[in-house]
């Protein structure tokens, strides 16, 4: 009788360990985006998505050069990630846009994030004006925000001049979340 309930102390014990372990299949973190890690090679990415199919050029893969870019989709056909390559003899991502909503920043920012929840979650370190969008970058991170000129005011979605925080509204969405690693 003993033995038995040592047995099923153990086998609780072993469930309730894996149950506070964090799932980190859509996490996003400084140095990692869920399985994909800063230094992952790109040869090694196909390992890394088991479970998911990696889209490249087939021709420079076929030619041994590794591609610089690279779309990772759920075996169901959802878009995931695009990735791309840096140029060092040994290459890894350098830079990886997020396309699927269920990634999530550690500090809990996603797609269907607003500005409002990044300034909340980030300090800002700058906003650059581009065309048709701003860019976000938070201090002492490698995630950045894109938002569309869309979801500005109208005086500001033609111009070119500088944007500053205080004028893109809280409930703007976020158009593309990234992390450029170098």
């Amino acid at each position: 009788m003993k033995r038995t309930i040592s047995i099923l102390t153990l086998i609780c014990g072993i469930a309730a360990i894996q149950s506070c372990k964090k799932d980190t299949t859509f996490l996003i973190t400084e140095t990692s985006v869920g399985p994909l890690t800063q230094t992952t090679r790109v040869p090694d990415i196909k390992t890394v998505f088991v479970q998911d199919s990696v889209v490249a050029d087939s021709t420079q893969i076929n030619l041994g050069v590794s591609p610089k870019k690279m779309e990772v989709y759920e075996k169901g056909g959802k878009h995931l990630l695009t990735l791309k390559a840096n140029s060092d003899s040994i290459p890894t991502i350098e830079n990886v846009r997020i396309m699927d909503p269920r990634y999530v920043s550690d500090k809990g920012v996603s797609l269907q994030s607003t500005f409002k929840d990044i300034q909340n979650s980030y300090d800002i370190k700058k906003i650059v004006t581009t065309l048709n969008s701003i860019v976000v970058f938070p201090k002492g991170s490698n995630l950045y925000f894109t938002i569309d000129k869309e979801e500005l005011p109208e005086g500001l979605r033609f111009s070119s001049s500088n944007i500053e925080a205080v004028q893109i509204p809280d409930e703007a969405k976020i158009k593309y979340l990234m992390v450029g690693w170098e």
